[in-house]
C-alpha cells in the first residue's frame, strides 16, 4: 500500500475496554504518515478517552442510541443522513474498522472510501464491506497486535507500542477535591472497581472486601472504590463487608475524572472491565483479574505481571472460554493479595 494517506478515520465506537486496546494504533498511523489528518469515530460517553490526544485530529460523534431508531424517528434519521455525509465528503484515503459488525463496516463503506480495512473475523457479514480483510493468526491473538497487523496491511513499517492517554487539569483539581472531602491523601489510595456490566466478570464482594481489611492493615493505604451509577449497589454493599472505611465514588466522577483519578493511584484492583484496562494504559500499578475472557487477547499490553488469570495462553483463540476452571470464582483472595504485594513494592 501507498504510504501517501492524508486523511484517514477510524471507527471504533466502544466498548471503553477496546478503545483503549486501539490506541497503539492510532500512534502508529501518526508516527507512519505524520502528515495525514485522523479521525475517529466514537460513542460520545467514551470520547473523553481521545480529547485532546496529539495523535488525533478529529472526534467523530457516532450516538448509536439515537441513530438506531432512524427507520421510525425523523430527527434520528436526519441525524444518521447527516452522519453519513460527513464521513463520505470528507473523502478518507483509508477507513480502519476496528469494531467489525455490520454497523461499522458498512459506515466504512458508505465513507466511500477506496480502501477499507477490517477484521477477516468480523461478525454479522462485515467482512463484506472492506477492501482488504486481514487475517488473526498466532502472531497477533492480542487486540493491540492485531489493530497494529491491520496498520501495517495500510503500509505502515514502525509498529512500536505507544499508549497515550492525554492529562486533564481540569479534571484532575476535581478529583482531588474529591478525595479531600472523603478524607483521603492525593496520591496515596487504591482504587477498587469491583463492577462490571458482566455479571461472570465480577469478583465476588465478600473477597474484595477480604483484600480491603489486609492492604489496609499491612499499607495503611486508604481505599477508594468506583463504579457507574447502575453498579452502585455494589460499592454500597462493599462498605457494609469491612470496616475498613470505603471512599464510595461510584457514580461520582466523569470519564475524565475517572481516567484522573486511576492516574495518581499507588494501585488499581479491578476486574475485567473498561478501567482496568485504562489503569493498565497509563502504568498505573495494577492487578487486573480474568474469568472466562481470553486473557491473551486483552490482558494489559506488555504487564503480564499484572494479570490474574487460569491458564491466560493456553485457551484457544476464542473470546469466550465456558469450562468452569476459567470461573471468576477460582481467583483466591491470597493469590490476589500477592499481586498487590507485588505492585505496591514495586
Amino acid at each position: 500500500m501507498s504510504k501517501d494517506l492524508k486523511n484517514i478515520l477510524i471507527i471504533k465506537p466502544s466498548s471503553l475496554g477496546d478503545i483503549v486496546l486501539a490506541l497503539p494504533a492510532l500512534s502508529a498511523l501518526h508516527r507512519n504518515f505524520p502528515d495525514a489528518r485522523i479521525s475517529w469515530l466514537i460513542r460520545p460517553e467514551f470520547a473523553a478517552i481521545l480529547e485532546n490526544h496529539p495523535h488525533l485530529t478529529e472526534i467523530i460523534p457516532f450516538d448509536r442510541k439515537h441513530l438506531g431508531k432512524a427507520w421510525f424517528d425523523p430527527r434520528a434519521f436526519a441525524a444518521l443522513a447527516s452522519l453519513i455525509r460527513r464521513i463520505r465528503y470528507a473523502r478518507f484515503d483509508a477507513v480502519f474498522d476496528f469494531q467489525g459488525l455490520f454497523r461499522t463496516a458498512s459506515l466504512a463503506w458508505l465513507s466511500g472510501s477506496a480502501r477499507c480495512f477490517g477484521m477477516a473475523n468480523a461478525r454479522e457479514l462485515a467482512t463484506l464491506f472492506y477492501t482488504q480483510s486481514i487475517p488473526q493468526d498466532q502472531s497477533c491473538i492480542h487486540l493491540v497486535d492485531y489493530y497494529l497487523k491491520m496498520v501495517q496491511s495500510a503500509g505502515a513499517s514502525d509498529l512500536r507500542v505507544e499508549f497515550i492517554v492525554p492529562q486533564n487539569p481540569v479534571a484532575a483539581d476535581s478529583v482531588r477535591r474529591l478525595l479531600q472531602a472523603q478524607n483521603v491523601e492525593p496520591d496515596n489510595y487504591v482504587v477498587f472497581v469491583p463492577g462490571s456490566t458482566d455479571q461472570d466478570k465480577r469478583w465476588p464482594i465478600e473477597r474484595f472486601a477480604a483484600l480491603a481489611d489486609r492492604i489496609y492493615s499491612d499499607f495503611q493505604l486508604p481505599i477508594v472504590a468506583t463504579a457507574s451509577p447502575s453498579e452502585a449497589e455494589v460499592v454500597r454493599k462493599l462498605k457494609t463487608l469491612t470496616s475498613v472505611p470505603i471512599a464510595n465514588l461510584a457514580g461520582q466522577t466523569s470519564l475524565r475524572e475517572l481516567i484522573a483519578l486511576l492516574r495518581s493511584a499507588r494501585l488499581v484492583l479491578s476486574n475485567d472491565t473498561g478501567p482496568g484496562h485504562i489503569a493498565a494504559a497509563l502504568g498505573t500499578p495494577l492487578v487486573l483479574m480474568f474469568s472466562w475472557s481470553n486473557p491473551a487477547r486483552i490482558a494489559p499490553y506488555g504487564r503480564l505481571e499484572c494479570m490474574v488469570a487460569r491458564d491466560p495462553f493456553s485457551r484457544s483463540p476464542k473470546i469466550r472460554s465456558d469450562d468452569p476452571k476459567h470461573n471468576i470464582r477460582t481467583i483466591t483472595v491470597d493469590e490476589v493479595y500477592q499481586k498487590v504485594r507485588e505492585q505496591l513494592k514495586t
